[in-house]
């Protein structure tokens, strides 16, 4: 099967679509595939960084029109949002087009690392269909008002360039240096605090879409601030030396 891929090492898990003769299009197996791995990493409680990435020229081309049926837009939708509320930090590296419902599923990433020579578009209204409530979301939060409306009622394609000068993607770099980059910004984020930046990811998400719950916050600042990892840090910081974190 070419279901999506997991590999887990150490604190580091990577997804990976495996269907480059479709332009990695997602089906409902896919769909079912990538929910079991989202579910697998966030019980890894040593899994600190989430990449998603893909096989062949195209990253993905999103669902599978044929099954825009019924509520199988929904279980796309339900997906996407799994992906956006994991636990570790996620990164999406672009290597290739990012097209319809899979434009949603880099937005749903924390980060997203792209090429020159890529292009993005979202043909929801081309298609008469009505995109779901936290897609929207994602894009107004993440892009603005201004540019969802742009991107989603015109289906407008776009470039790299683009796509790095409205938010779209995060990082834009030369595509021999596109693995080296998420190594180096895994490597970055691994090193950090695993309660303050696991929080703190969590809750700016929630913010962004005014769902911050303020007792579970006020729980995960107080965690922080009574851990072993923040006298740690504090003890390198006077010490001027790499703090050795261990998520206590």
């Amino acid at each position: 099967m070419n279901t999506p891929e997991l590999l887990i090492d150490g604190a580091v898990a990577t997804i990976r679509l495996r269907r480059p003769e479709q332009a990695n299009r997602l089906g409902p197996d896919d769909l079912a595939q990538l929910s079991e791995h989202i579910a697998t990493v966030n019980a890894t409680e040593a899994v600190l960084v989430l990449r998603l990435l893909a096989s062949g020229k195209s990253f993905c081309s999103g669902y599978d029109i044929g099954s825009l049926a019924g509520d199988r837009a929904l279980v796309f939708d339900e997906v996407v949002n799994a992906l956006e509320d994991a636990r570790p930090v996620t990164l999406a590296l672009l290597q290739g087009g990012v097209y319809g419902g899979a434009t949603d599923l880099a937005l749903a990433c924390d980060f997203r690392l792209g090429v020159p020579g890529i292009e993005m578009f979202m043909p929801a209204a081309r298609l008469g269909l009505h995109f779901y409530q936290r897609g929207l979301e994602r894009y107004v939060s993440r892009l603005g008002l201004d540019t969802a409306k742009r991107l989603l009622l015109t289906a407008e394609r776009i470039d790299a360039g683009e796509m790095k000068a409205i938010g779209f993607l995060t990082h834009l770099v030369a595509a021999e240096a596109l693995q080296s980059t998420a190594e180096g910004l895994t490597k970055t984020l691994t090193s950090m605090a695993p309660l303050a930046v696991l929080g703190m990811k969590k809750h700016l998400n929630r913010i962004a879409t005014s769902r911050l719950d303020g007792d579970e916050f006020n729980r995960d600042m107080l965690r922080a601030a009574q851990s072993a990892d923040f006298q740690e840090g504090r003890a390198s910081w006077a010490e001027k030396r790499p703090p050795k974190f261990t998520g206590q």
